[in-house]
């Protein structure tokens, strides 16, 4: 081979193993940049959603849209080419995030969870509303799964709704989940809950009148230590027919039957309203509860002392201070005062 062909030979040779080298180097150059956030920079979350039977192109257009990748089709390459399973649900997502990092997120399934606390002696409709203030789901949805006959049934709930059942905890629910869902996560933590109240099982007890009456002390009481020598007064008047005379159910007719404002003071007129609920002009409990009771309530009911107090009024309204009597004179002596307690939640 003469000097000519040698360096023919020789400078193919050189630019066959250049272009490799440079084709080499722009795929990983275009992999690394294909890879990388769309930001360097600190920006706020996207909350995203991957709805149940979504296909991994539309997943991955959608993430493309929202300008969370680079290129949707190189993203489905590196899902398949993974073996990635990419899971309904809804996400944080970062646009400074590398690709890898988010089909991570989105195949491990661990969903953005938002965190509600919903307070003691909240009722249904003020329940709906406080989940539904945090968006997750409408009020109506509430309220039609806390009606939902299937539900109660199923519970073994007696009333018309799951009123009195609706734990007030605080809660973790995910993006995406229903209104059923969210209902019957918050019954079954009431069932839960009521399992660890000694008694419970050792009494045979009603457990909707239970919750009834849980109810009513849930509003009435303020100090703990109080609140089973009030329950103590509700059920000796129970025994002897004697009306309940709660000032919690007629708040409850006003501020829930009738849709009215929380009232501070109750009138004479109030203790007057034709309701089943009106525990003034009816003895007995209610038809259904007022509330959601806590767990101070709850046991409460199910465990007050014996006592034979038939009366109590509040006697500091700062503190929450209640005198118990047993008389009807005492209670007159110790005067009357209808100053409601605040409204839950608020």
């Amino acid at each position: 081979m003469n000097n000519k062909r040698k360096k023919s030979f020789y400078f193919l040779v050189w630019f066959f193993v250049s272009s490799i080298f440079i084709l080499l180097l722009a795929i990983t150059l275009s992999l690394y940049i294909l890879h990388s956030p769309v930001s360097n920079k600190e920006s706020e979350s996207i909350l995203f959603s991957v709805p149940r039977g979504s296909s991994v192109r539309s997943i991955v257009d959608s993430l493309a849209d929202n300008k969370l990748i680079r290129s949707a089709r190189f993203a489905q390459f590196y899902v398949r080419f993974s073996k990635d399973s990419l899971k309904a649900g809804t996400y944080r997502i970062y646009p400074s995030m590398s690709l890898k990092e988010i089909l991570s997120i989105i195949s491990s399934g661990k969903q953005e969870s938002l965190r509600i606390t919903i307070p003691e002696g909240l009722s249904l409709l003020k329940t709906a509303k406080h989940i539904a203030d945090s968006g997750l789901i409408s009020e109506e949805d509430f309220i039609l799964a806390a009606r939902d006959p299937q539900i109660l049934s199923f519970y073994g709930i007696k009333g018309d709704t799951a009123e009195g059942y609706l734990f007030p905890d605080t809660y973790f629910f995910s993006f995406g989940d229903t209104a059923p869902i969210i209902v019957e996560m918050m019954i079954k933590n009431f069932f839960y809950r009521i399992a660890t109240i000694p008694s419970l099982n050792e009494n045979s007890i009603d457990l909707f009148q239970t919750v009834i009456l849980a109810s009513i002390i849930e509003r009435e009481y303020r100090l703990v230590e109080e609140a089973p020598l009030i329950a103590s007064v509700f059920s000796n008047r129970l025994k002897i027919g004697m009306g309940l005379q709660s000032c919690a159910t007629v708040e409850y007719i006003i501020t829930e039957i009738q849709k009215k404002p929380h009232p501070t003071r109750l009138l004479v007129s109030d203790l007057e309203i034709p309701s089943d609920y009106n525990t003034y002009l009816w003895a007995g409990l209610p038809p259904g509860p007022i509330c959601s009771p806590g767990l101070v309530a709850l046991s409460a009911a199910f465990n007050h002392p014996k006592t034979g107090y038939l009366y109590f009024r509040l006697t500091d309204p700062e503190v929450g201070s209640h005198a118990f009597t047993r008389s009807l004179d005492e209670h007159v002596k110790a005067g009357r005062n209808l100053v409601l307690k605040k409204a839950a939640g608020k």
